[in-house]
């Protein structure tokens, strides 16, 4: 198989994340496409990329072009992801699938009736330590569950001088915090237990009324000055949900908690052991056993799960993060393209199951009462 050809749509931070990861695994990206034709031309020049899509037509018109990367706000993943599955090329669709259930059920049936590839960057599982959470879980070391507990925190809308297009619901869907980052947690704690959530008990805040009308590139210094408009999406979430063998698990999101960049944690508490990631601290895995002994398991490749070991590509002690978690699931995104078959790639089945879960999220913090959620898909 040649170097693939690949297509980015959409130029803001994550756009720029996914090409990195798209050079690093051996393919070649072909052109780009924006928010509009001129912003195309100025990032192909300086990504140094032969074209500068005016439109998603262009893109998967390209004979050049396999694997179309969807950076888009939510509110185009459907449309683009669709053309580019119905023009026969495979897709890395940015979370959230769709902005509806629907809508990602939609995709996620087209996807299966093509045979294509058609993954969602749920990267938070390509963590080596999540790895070895997820192993020792299934090898019975914690026994059985009896508590899932955890938050997903961070800080870059505590200023009501902060604005993205992530706050409006008609760009970003019905819900903002729990849709943007409680999704990622749910996708990686049930797929590191094995668990499915099935009822779930949630509640919404708007905690900062008004924002700067202005809006700016995510997670950059918000700008002094300017008009103030309503703010109707939830800065912070919490939720209780209940899986299907019974466990109870508990959940708060944030963008508001200063200080918090980015800290996704959980812990799994089980009758014989409990294990908690951090993160923000991504190279140990703690665990915590009755006797009163404490275990921390450093990422390396010298020790550990199968999983763990292959992806930890530094040695013990020169830190991974984020962007080597990215960089491995696009890696396995197209190693899937080759027909191979990796271990806990996440597809556009794990983004509906994550779409129903946040319709149900949603539902319930407007009922105010216990939902179900269901097992589909």
């Amino acid at each position: 198989m040649g170097k693939l050809g690949v297509a980015i749509v959409g130029t803001g931070m994550i756009g720029a994340v996914h090409r990195r990861a798209a050079i690093l695994a051996g393919a070649v990206v072909r052109g780009v496409g924006a928010s509009s034709p001129e912003r195309a031309r100025d990032v192909a020049q300086a990504w140094d990329v032969a074209r500068a899509y005016r439109d998603i037509a262009e893109v998967v018109a390209d004979p050049q072009v396999q694997v179309v990367h969807v950076c888009t706000p939510n509110h185009l993943h459907r449309a683009m992801a669709q053309a580019a599955l119905e023009a026969g090329k495979h897709v890395v669709c940015e979370k959230p699938l769709a902005t509806t259930l629907d809508d990602a059920r939609a995709l996620a049936a087209l996807a299966a009736s093509t045979g294509l590839v058609a993954t969602v960057p749920f990267v938070y599982r390509y963590h080596p330590v999540v790895r070895e959470a997820r192993a020792r879980i299934a090898d019975g070391a914690l026994g059985p569950l009896r508590l899932i507990h955890g938050s997903y925190l961070q800080d870059w809308l505590l200023d009501p001088a902060s604005n993205n297009w992530r706050v409006d619901p008609a760009l970003g869907g019905a819900s903002r915090v729990f849709a943007d980052i409680g999704s990622h947690w749910c996708d990686l704690v049930e797929w590191v237990t094995g668990e499915r959530f099935v009822d779930v008990s949630a509640a919404f805040e708007t905690v900062i009324a008004e924002r700067a009308a202005a809006t700016g590139q995510s997670f950059t210094t918000p700008a002094a000055g300017g008009g103030m408009q309503a703010v109707s999406s939830e800065d912070v979430a919490a939720a209780m949900f209940k899986t299907g063998s019974g466990t109870l698990a508990s959940l708060t999101v944030s963008q508001v908690s200063a200080g918090r960049r980015n800290r996704l944690w959980f812990e799994i508490d089980g009758a014989r052991a409990s294990v908690a990631f951090d993160q923000e601290d991504s190279e140990r895995l703690w665990m915590g056993f009755p006797d009163q002994r404490e275990e921390i398991f450093v990422r390396g490749p010298g020790a550990g799960s199968a999983e763990q070991r292959r992806l930890a590509v530094l040695p013990a002690g020169h830190a991974q993060g984020y962007g080597h978690c990215f960089d491995a699931f696009v890696a396995d995104t197209y190693r899937a393209i080759a027909a191979e078959r990796p271990e806990g790639l996440p597809t556009f089945d794990d983004g509906l199951r994550s779409a129903l879960i946040v319709d149900r999220v949603i539902a319930s913090a407007r009922a105010r009462a216990w939902t179900a959620i269901g097992q589909a898909p």
